[in-house]
């Protein structure tokens, strides 16, 4: 799933040249994945508290697959936008089932944490790899690499086992209202972490190759660097896990620190300084990215255990819509003076602006939730 999400920013700009159209006109396609990604969050949610998180996995598998085939077919730009709205519905859907999985079989603080590095490293290692099959695949790429992904995950996720008995349905789940999940105050502290580390990092994700490449770097040492914006959540998604497992007291306050250390991190990335310490500027980045992953959606699913499933999809959505509105926004900045620097400068603001409104004493459902994920270890069939 993730790497759909950062397959297309590393080939920007070839992918303007094959489609004739403006660097910033790229970013509609990394807007359309998110789109239809965004719609299918609290609908995905309550499809997964029903049918269950493998079965609706495996269906957002083959949607992605057939995205990806569909951008493929010609050298469109119609065809690329129309492909990337198709794959959005299955990362739309296969994000929450795979959340909602783990809760499911492990249900650990710390297990959500391996998901979120999972989820994250998909979006680095297509921003690693992509620059590097341009070569042979050119404007291909992003889908190519993309679809090998998605089918060799497909094969394998039938053999995985169930997370719930066969034939048990959650019929209570559907009955709670969309409405009633905006309602909840509750989830909002939680949605505005994930939404500043998640959401900001993934718009870091897409436009970092352009702006090192603009500054006089390679295109693979950009891919790189850009890379560690989304990377460095491999190390510290599961790692908050484990300390909100064991001292929830110490990962609420980290979370907040990791807002600031973000802001810190895009400043550094977004400066024409010597490279080792733009370098350090994005590792930074993406190491405090990764760490309200565990709490927002362990809090989620404590918070809601009527429908865990929705109240991801609500936390997540958030963060969608961020990124719908925040990519296209910082593309068209590439057009201005700084070629980008103005539309980073944005997101180190929102940084801030984060730390200061996600304060402890908001999290305090983050305190029991780890209790309750571990007094629900051992019945995944619940």
């Amino acid at each position: 799933m993730g790497y759909n999400i950062g397959n297309v920013g590393p080939a920007a700009d070839v992918l303007a040249q094959a489609y004739d159209v403006r660097l910033g006109a790229v970013g509609l396609l990394a807007t359309a994945l998110f789109v239809t990604h965004l719609v299918m969050q609290i609908p995905g949610g309550r499809l997964v508290d029903r049918y269950g998180a493998r079965l609706l996995g495996i269906c957002a598998l083959a949607i992605i697959a057939v995205g990806n085939l569909l951008a493929l077919i010609v050298e469109s730009f119609g065809l690329g936008v129309a492909g990337r709205l198709v794959a959005g519905i299955g990362t739309g859907i296969g994000f929450v089932a795979g959340s909602d999985y783990v809760r499911g079989t492990v249900g650990t603080a710390s297990a959500q944490g391996f998901y979120g590095a999972a989820g994250v490293g998909g979006g680095g290692l297509a921003i690693a790899l992509v620059p590097l099959a341009i070569p042979g695949l050119d404007w291909r790429a992003p889908y190519v690499t993309a679809l090998v992904f998605a089918l060799a995950v497909l094969v394998c996720l039938p053999l995985a086992p169930r997370d719930r008995p066969a034939g048990e349905r959650r019929p209570e789940s559907a009955r709670v209202p969309a409405a009633d999940l905006v309602r909840d105050r509750r989830l909002y502290p939680l949605a505005m972490a994930h939404t500043a580390s998640f959401g900001l990092s993934v718009i870091v994700g897409v436009w970092a190759v352009s702006l090192l490449k603009h500054d006089g770097y390679g295109r693979s040492l950009a891919g790189a660097v850009g890379a560690l914006a989304l990377l460095g959540g491999i190390v510290t998604r599961p790692l908050e896990g484990r300390l909100l497992q064991h001292r929830p007291e110490a990962a609420i306050r980290l979370v907040g620190i990791s807002m600031f250390a973000g802001a810190a991190g895009t400043v550094l990335l977004l400066l024409d300084l010597p490279l080792a310490v733009r370098v350090a500027g994005a590792a930074m980045l993406g190491l405090a990215a990764g760490i309200p992953f565990a709490p927002a959606f362990v809090g989620a699913q404590a918070t809601r255990p009527d429908a865990p499933g929705a109240a991801i999809g609500f936390i997540n959505s958030c963060a969608t819509f961020l990124i719908v509105v925040g990519t296209p926004l910082v593309g068209l900045t590439f057009g201005l003076t700084g070629h980008g620097r103005l539309g980073f400068v944005a997101i180190a603001a929102l940084w801030a602006l984060a730390f200061i409104a996600v304060r402890p004493s908001q999290l305090a459902v983050l305190r029991t939730a780890p209790d309750r994920t571990r007094r629900r270890q051992g019945d995944p069939g619940r």
